[in-house]
């Protein structure tokens, strides 16, 4: 009912909106210095611009959401790359090493009945690959550099950066809108549920956790929704999603599990 990038500037500025009102209800502290809230407007334009724009304009441009799905589901398998190569061998175990292969098979599995390999164009894949990075880049950036501070106050800054890179784009972004009650209920659950509840709990997450345990609890996601599609939509759950799902249950598993 309305285009990828529209949809998301929308998003993108009611949450702002409805995070100024919690904030200044609950005087909330804003961060401290301008070069925090520099890393907080990056940090807010990769994850949020880069990783969801380019998921859903990768949809939009045709590419399968089963595809985009292992795509980005990459990213704690990239994640865990990377601190290995820059932070030694130690940084990543070989039970987290195992998890992260197991969790990414199972992934595999949940959404492998949903590929469209004849869909996939070096443009979408393409946008498949910016969000990859991005999520990716974003998550370990504000790892490093972003300091602690409240958690509405930095959602605030990372989704005004996030809205002023979008809503250039969805201005030169062809699509009709449809105010459909669907429309109205995405939007309302996107803002509520996803921006204000997920997006704040990975904030804090990130905050307080090891990078590579927050980011493999994404592996998650395809199966919790495999399984919400059972309960909603009566889509059947196939011995394959089964064991996809049980198969990534235990990565994440001993990905954040204690070594001990």
């Amino acid at each position: 009912h309305a285009p990828p990038l529209g949809f998301l500037a929308l998003r993108y500025a009611l949450s702002v909106l409805a995070f100024g009102v919690w904030i200044a209800v609950v005087r909330a502290a804003w961060p401290q210095g301008r070069v925090q809230w520099a890393h907080l407007a990056i940090t807010g334009v990769l994850m949020h611009a880069g990783y969801l724009g380019g998921v859903w304009a990768a949809v939009k441009a045709g590419i399968g959401a089963g595809t985009v799905s292992l795509i980005v589901g990459l990213q704690p398998v990239l994640t865990a790359v990377w601190l290995s190569v820059t932070q030694g061998s130690h940084s990543i175990g070989r039970q987290q090493w195992l998890g992260l292969l197991l969790g990414f098979g199972g992934l595999l599995l949940v959404v492998g009945h949903k590929l469209g390999v004849g869909e996939v164009t070096p443009f979408n894949f393409g946008l498949g690959v910016l969000a990859l990075l991005s999520i990716t880049v974003g998550t370990l950036y504000q790892k490093r550099f972003v300091a602690p501070c409240d958690v509405r106050t930095a959602n605030a800054v990372q989704l005004a950066a996030a809205l002023a890179v979008t809503l250039p784009l969805a201005l030169i972004e062809r699509g009709a809108w449809d105010l459909h009650p669907e429309l109205v209920g995405a939007m309302a659950w996107s803002v509520l549920v996803l921006t204000l509840g997920g997006s704040s709990m990975r904030y804090l997450l990130i905050q307080r956790g090891a990078a590579a345990k927050v980011t493999s609890l994404l592996y998650l996601v395809p199966p919790c929704t495999a399984v919400l599609a059972w309960l909603l939509f009566n889509e059947p759950l196939s011995a394959q999603v089964l064991g996809g799902i049980a198969l990534t249950a235990a990565g994440v598993a001993l990905v954040v599990r204690d070594g001990r």
